[in-house]
């Protein structure tokens, strides 16, 4: 292969709608079905309304630098492109790197999540008992049942973008309807005193919910993933992934408030999946929280459908710039999508789901604080790239013509990205157990490997990629030479 040659790019074909569901899908996912009882515990109801009014924030002033980014650099890869723009390659591809591990735990969560929510329906899924892992028994039809979703869901991303946000339009319309659903049978028989104590535990119960916000809000960078693939004006792209993040924080604020009127906050602990029942002793039947689970299968298929196509993007961007083996940055020749990025992430969600429902919490744990260290990562680069290169195009800039606005946001996004990162700490309410943990160092040991292997002395900016492929190039051939 010709590595002077310009690689193929990626084809436009994603309108308004699948690009807002797409981010707007990737965020909904299923925390809202198995989390919503603990945050009710934890904070109370306005607590944990609180915590998530709090989190949109930090995620919206982050989701602003983003818009202007994209809109800047709408290129297949997303942070990856900004990194590289204004850091070193290296600090770049730890910054991609640590993206690419939030977006590969979620779909490892995706996974082990899909089965445990069908066992809700028909718990005779539990058959013929293979190990157990952190007093978790694993069953293996109970394993093939995330491992088969996917299979299926990795073909269909092989197969094309269109299907893809097709698939992801379809079934984000169902969750939508549901929630509706919700809303309304809240109103109508649910019980406002069921929603005391407003508040509980203090600041502390707003912390512990606040600390699943990137976990939960993580996906509206998607957007930016396929950016080469949407058929828009940059300045739209970007305002896109500001009105998904709004979008995203009223859906749980909604979920927050009709799950509490349902019940006495004392009895949410009593149910696995506190929302679904919670509708069914509202409605008085379990059709209707055997509806709400579907919901939360369909929020999870759209969040697993859509990293997917995030993350096999920013694996190919980073692969097609010399940062990951070159495997990855293979298209499929008819198709056009990422296959073999996508056949690894596949693969790792083919075989999560045999680790057994441990696997959940650890998943969360320590695929949160990579995220927002990437987070941190943008937002400072947008405070380095207006600095350094004021006159490069904006299609959509962030506080208009005003400098002083842009400023604002950007170290405001920083202080709010360098804040939540600082929970994880050792003493902090979300410092992690010994197993996320070790995940998080293993993933981070191995994206330091592939860093230190970049060559060194090559600057950033718009001529960053093209750079450092001639360096790696350089250093292949002089490998070669005898």
């Amino acid at each position: 292969m010709d590595e002077t040659a310009t690689p193929r790019r990626f084809i436009p074909s994603l309108g308004r709608l699948e690009t807002f569901f797409l981010g707007f899908g990737a965020m909904i996912g299923f925390g809202w079905i198995v989390l919503t009882g603990d945050w009710l515990t934890s904070a109370g109801t306005f607590g944990a309304v609180s915590a998530f009014l709090i989190g949109a924030v930090i995620m919206a002033l982050v989701g602003l630098v983003y818009s202007e980014l994209v809109s800047a650099m709408p290129l297949a890869g997303g942070e990856h492109n900004y990194l590289l723009r204004g850091f070193d390659p290296r600090v770049a591809m730890l910054g991609s790197w640590g993206i690419v591990g939030g977006y590969v735990t979620v779909v490892a969560f995706e996974a082990v999540a899909i089965p445990r929510t069908v066992a809700y329906i028909f718990p005779q899924v539990h058959q013929i008992p293979l190990w157990t892992i952190a007093d978790s028994q694993v069953h293996l039809t109970w394993a093939l049942i995330g491992s088969g979703t996917a299979v299926l869901l990795t073909w269909l991303n092989i197969r094309g973008i269109k299907q893809a946000s097709l698939f992801q339009t379809s079934v984000i319309m169902f969750v939508v309807v549901v929630a509706v659903v919700m809303l309304a049978a809240a109103l109508f028989g649910g019980e406002p005193s069921n929603a005391e104590p407003l508040f509980t535990g203090g600041s502390a119960g707003i912390i512990a919910v606040l600390v699943m916000v990137p976990f939960l809000f993580v996906g509206f960078d998607v957007i930016p993933q396929s950016a080469e693939e949407v058929k828009l004006p940059p300045q739209k792209i970007g305002r896109l992934v500001v009105f998904s993040v709004l979008a995203a924080a009223a859906f749980y604020v909604l979920i927050v408030l009709t799950t509490s009127v349902a019940l006495p906050a004392d009895e949410m602990g009593d149910f696995d999946l506190a929302t679904a029942d919670a509708m069914t002793v509202l409605m008085g039947a379990q059709f209707w929280g055997n509806i709400v689970v579907a919901g939360g299968l369909a929020g999870l298929l759209t969040s697993w459908n859509a990293f997917l196509i995030g993350a096999s993007r920013l694996i190919w961007a980073m692969a097609n710039s010399g940062m990951l083996p070159a495997w990855f940055a293979t298209l499929h020749a008819r198709n056009g999508t990422p296959v073999n990025a996508l056949l690894f992430i596949g693969g790792l969600s083919v075989i999560a789901p045999f680790f057994g429902e441990a696997m959940l919490v650890w998943l969360v744990d320590s695929g949160s604080p990579s995220i927002v260290i990437t987070y941190l990562l943008v937002a400072v680069v947008f405070l380095v790239l207006r600095r350094r290169e004021p006159e490069m195009p904006r299609p959509m800039r962030v506080g208009g013509r005003s400098e002083v606005g842009g400023l604002v946001v950007g170290v405001s996004a920083v202080v709010a990205s360098a804040a939540m990162l600082i929970l994880y700490l050792p003493g902090m309410p979300a410092f992690l157990e010994p197993q996320p943990w070790l995940m998080f160092g293993l993933w981070w040991l191995l994206g330091i490997t592939f860093a230190l292997r970049l060559p060194g002395g090559v600057k950033p900016g718009a001529r960053a990629e093209e750079d450092l492929l001639a360096a790696i190039s350089v250093r292949r051939r002089r490998r070669r030479a005898p």
